[in-house]
């Protein structure tokens, strides 16, 4: 059997910009709704209604077993949390991964929320602290895709920014980012962490789904009753943040952000390219 390339052509990589923006719009009305007494089954009602009203799916529900349209995972619980009739708490950290099927395309992204407390401003500091770390790491991986030879380099990138911020921080081992494309995950493996094998080589038509996950104590993790939930061991709390990018003849770009990553590449000096 013949196997497919981890490479798109430019038509495929056009094919990818609609579902990564409807997968930023589904996140968007997610944004909108996050604050206290809000159920994260009401967010992932929101997430559906983006999605189907823009005639794509959720991959999610195509993921055997699973239901729902997003994962929300809250404070200890890291990836995978499972929607239900928990209502966010003041001083909350929930990461929300959502993605989108559409035309036989997938995109795939995750944000995390730090819902303000004022009677705890040390905590909510301390987690929104996590998550700019997070975010940070994951903007690092991908403005090394604008130079990088190979995909290792991309953990390499996202390990190298946390270790140079103040604090210490845990980065899962057992979970990692992917390639994406006609399935949501696809090869190859995406490492948060530097690996002795190089990966394959980064060059025109690689898309990945980088997304670290990121803790404020141990990587250990277990897998919770619901056979989904991913959470800590030592009970500290988890961060998580994902973007599809695109590798083209002109450069990168972030399919899941509108405006193709400019913001948040930025601090790196580098700038997106359209895929045309």
């Amino acid at each position: 059997m013949l196997r497919r390339s981890i490479y798109k052509s430019p038509a495929q990589l056009r094919s990818m910009v609609e579902p990564g923006l409807i997968t930023a719009a589904a996140l968007d009305a997610v944004r909108a709704l996050v604050a206290p007494g809000v159920t994260t089954i009401e967010l992932d009602a929101a997430a559906s209604a983006v999605i189907t009203g823009r005639g794509a799916r959720s991959n999610f529900q195509l993921v055997r077993g699973y239901r729902h349209t997003i994962c929300a995972s809250i404070n200890e619980q890291v990836v995978h949390g499972i929607p239900g009739d928990r209502a966010l708490e003041a001083g909350d950290i929930v990461s929300i991964d959502c993605g989108a099927e559409f035309a036989g395309w997938n995109g795939d992204s995750a944000v995390t929320f730090v819902l303000d407390d004022p009677t705890r401003p040390e905590l909510v500091a301390e987690r929104r602290e996590l998550s700019r770390v997070t975010e940070g790491s994951l903007w690092a991986g991908i403005a090394s895709l604008a130079s990088a030879a190979n995909v290792a380099d991309v953990g390499a990138a996202v390990q190298g920014y946390i270790e140079d911020q103040p604090g210490t921080y845990g980065i899962l081992r057992e979970y990692v980012g992917h390639g994406i494309g006609r399935k949501m995950h696809e090869s190859p493996s995406v490492f948060n962490y530097r690996v002795s094998d190089p990966g394959p080589e980064v060059r025109p038509g690689l898309v990945l789904a980088i997304e670290p996950m990121v803790v404020a104590g141990s990587d250990a993790t277990f897998v919770e009753d619901d056979d989904w939930t991913v959470s800590t061991v030592d009970g500290s709390v988890g961060s998580h943040w994902e973007h599809s990018v695109a590798v083209h003849d002109g450069g990168i770009w972030v399919l899941t952000a509108p405006d193709g990553g400019a913001a948040g590449l930025a601090q790196f000096g580098v700038v997106p390219a359209p895929i045309q």
